[in-house]
């Protein structure tokens, strides 16, 4: 089983996040700073799951996790309305953006892709 970090401030939507990693049997590891994700990559999670909107610095930790060569997936989440913030994740090297009303809603599968 392949275990998920997860860059997210909201509590409650983390809470959601990780009742939902429980209940699709995956290991979720939570962290609030770049430094702490990058460590934690270290380890060579299955998958990333980014709120671009985390105030400690979503975009830069992915910036400093593809300098780095890490090339685990990072699924990346906004509000749909954030085109351009979307476009500097892409070209920061996000795997995949999605809106956070589409993340919610697929977040049982994405999850899954731990697994596999």
């Amino acid at each position: 089983m392949g275990k998920v970090v997860v860059m997210v401030e909201d509590v409650f939507f983390l809470a959601k996040i990780a009742e939902t990693a429980r209940h699709t049997g995956v290991e979720l590891e939570a962290t609030g700073t770049v430094d702490s994700l990058l460590e934690k990559a270290l380890a060579k999670p299955a998958l990333i799951l980014l709120d671009l909107n985390a105030k400690a610095g979503a975009l830069e930790a992915l910036r400093r996790l593809r300098d780095a060569g890490n090339q685990t997936p990072v699924v990346a989440f906004l509000s749909h309305v954030q085109t351009e913030l979307a476009e500097e994740a892409r070209a920061a090297g996000c795997s995949e953006i999605m809106p956070r009303s589409k993340f919610t809603q697929e977040l049982a599968a994405i999850l899954g892709r731990a697994k596999a």
